[in-house]
């Protein structure tokens, strides 16, 4: 079993910059490929970013490749998201996820891909 606990939401003005975390616990934590996702009142779930377990692969949606960043510390247990140039559009509750990967390469961008999912954490963004 692996636990995920996301912080570091809030409301932000366009143009802005937040950072979240989503800290990692269990047997198998620091194995698992981590992703984020976020999804928008009335909107599906939607892929945001993904990392390997090495860290040494991510992924980025289109709409966030550029202005997010997302990261491994901690010896791999804690998943930052750095986001910068914030844009209303980016205004959803964002959520963590993780799925046990052997290869240590592996980034996955489908929410049925993961087995472990963090309550989530909300990010406002006005103009």
């Amino acid at each position: 079993q692996v636990q995920l606990v996301e912080s570091g939401g809030g409301s932000m003005q366009a143009g802005g910059s937040l950072r979240l975390s989503c800290a990692a616990s269990g047997r198998t934590a620091s194995s698992c490929a981590v992703g984020w996702f976020r999804q928008a009142p009335g909107k599906e779930r939607e892929f945001v970013a993904g990392i390997s377990w090495s860290g040494r692969i991510t992924k980025y949606s289109d709409s966030v490749k550029g202005r997010f960043s997302i990261s491994r510390v901690n010896a791999r247990n804690t998943v930052q998201l750095r986001m910068d140039n914030l844009d209303p559009e980016d205004t959803a509750v964002y959520y963590c996820a993780a799925v046990w990967d052997r290869s240590g390469m592996g980034t996955y961008t489908r929410v049925d891909e993961y087995n472990y999912w963090g309550q989530g954490t909300r990010v406002t963004v006005s103009s």
